[in-house]
């Protein structure tokens, strides 16, 4: 049995959950930072114009980093499943085929939105006014996008590996240099958007070249193999990472939407004063996601080997875990909204009031997105696709989609900002009311047991 297996399998469930959540929340806080970033730099270094014009072309993190999750979760989940299953030459080429299928992809996706990138812009509801900022930030982005996507694949990877902390210094690394490379190229060298989107590139290649250092670890199983695309273990992949494309393709719905419908009922305001929301949304959901991409390497190998009883106890620490995040991320955002907004430095007044509302209605989401994706990202882990797919386009666009028309058409703009709380609210109910039907999911009489929804409050 390998070094990874042994670790998994006897370390006590708690002491093993920390040691992949710590670096991964960590990991995926500084992945979101480098947006975050972005944001308050081009606020304070070029204006309140830019940072709407980046903020619309944010949704394309979204996209870009929708099909790394999706890959490299789908990926990942039957690596740790094989890895479970001691089969070692299945792992690996279950990796190949994961970057070189995430690597070929992006490709050609970005080689199509350069080629239509004004009209992407429009569609994202640039106006006029912020194209400009758009365009100068979007094509940057774009040409860097295959790299973004090859650091977040091989950090997923890597945790799986049974190394989380090299996964989490590689995405620390580029948090680090991205501060750094913005605030040269935009203060220092004056190059507004540009030197946002180029800071963001050239820190994701280094970060990768670090990650890179994993492959020299005497005792890495993760290794490139002869690429042979198998027709089955592509589209397990795919199946399998589905959810976790959803998860980031809606947010990157959710940003259109949100622009397109705070223009029609608010105007400029509402699209400026999203914007700073928008950018704080960023970080909390990656902690989101983080949680998942930390229970996702322990919760895969279990399944693989069977160990059905500690994978009901990392189930149970992953949900308490996502609640207290939500309560702790709300009272950030009911007590402190004003010094949240201050970080993008001076407001118009308007705009700044319109923010501090936005902030404490928005914020009670929080109490609920935890909960539901943490079950979302659970059931992906143990291949039940379609109860992770039901709960994630329940939240994101069944619920939420209509609510963001019909909130502020009844109600007022000041409504726009409650469409996101209620539809996790919704969710959760529903999660908690199905327990009973979730109880089918118990294995019939002399099936191997797999684990059962069965957690407090669920």
């Amino acid at each position: 049995m390998n070094e990874t297996s042994e670790i998994l399998r006897n370390t006590p469930t708690k002491k093993l959950f920390v040691s992949y959540l710590i670096p991964s929340i960590i990991g995926m806080l500084l992945m979101a930072i480098n947006i975050l970033v972005d944001g308050i730099f081009v606020s304070n270094g070029v204006g309140p114009e830019a940072l709407a014009g980046v903020n619309i072309a944010v949704p394309i993190f979204s996209i870009l980093l929708s099909i790394s999750l999706w890959i490299g979760m789908g990926g990942a989940t039957l690596y740790s499943i094989a890895l479970g299953q001691n089969n070692l030459k299945k792992a690996q080429s279950i990796f190949t085929q994961s970057f070189f299928l995430a690597t070929f992809i992006v490709g050609t996706l970005v080689v199509l939105l350069l080629w239509k990138q004004k009209e992407i812009a429009y569609l994202f509801g640039a106006s006029d006014e912020i194209f400009p900022y758009v365009k100068d930030y979007l094509q940057i982005i774009l040409i860097f996008g295959v790299v973004y996507v090859i650091e977040n694949i091989l950090s997923i990877f890597i945790r799986n590996d049974g190394n989380p902390k090299l996964a989490m210094i590689g995405l620390g690394v580029t948090s680090v240099l991205n501060i750094v490379f913005n605030y040269i190229f935009i203060f220092m060298m004056d190059m507004g958007v540009k030197g946002a989107a180029y800071g963001t590139g050239l820190a994701t290649v280094i970060g990768v070249l670090v990650l890179l250092t994993h492959f020299f670890r005497k005792s890495s199983i993760l290794k490139f193999t002869k690429l042979k695309f198998e027709t089955k273990i592509v589209s397990e992949i795919l199946k399998i990472g589905l959810p976790s494309f959803i998860v980031e393709a809606s947010a990157a719905v959710t940003i259109i939407a949100y622009n397109i419908t705070f223009m029609h009922f608010v105007g400029a305001v509402g699209v400026t004063a999203y914007a700073v929301v928008n950018y704080m949304h960023a970080v909390f959901l990656m902690l989101f996601i983080g949680i998942g991409a930390a229970l996702q390497p322990i919760v895969s190998y279990h399944y693989g080997a069977k160990l059905y009883d500690r994978l009901q106890q990392f189930l149970k620490l992953g949900v308490i875990t996502g609640i207290l995040f939500g309560i702790c991320i709300w009272f950030v955002g009911w007590q402190f909204s004003g010094s949240i907004v201050a970080l993008f430095g001076e407001m118009p007044a308007d705009v700044l009031a319109y923010t501090t509302k936005g902030i404490m209605l928005f914020f009670i989401g929080y109490l609920f997105l935890g909960y539901n994706l943490v079950y979302a990202e659970y059931y992906q882990a143990i291949k039940k696709i379609k109860l992770s797919s039901v709960i994630i386009v329940t939240r994101s666009i069944v619920l939420f989609l209509p609510l963001l028309w019909l909130l502020p058409t009844y109600f007022g703009g000041d409504a726009i900002w409650l469409a996101f709380p209620i539809a996790e609210g919704l969710t959760a109910i529903g999660l908690i009311i199905a327990r009973n039907r979730l109880q089918a999911l118990k294995p019939l009489k002399n099936k191997p047991a797999e684990p059962v929804l069965n957690v407090p409050g669920a």
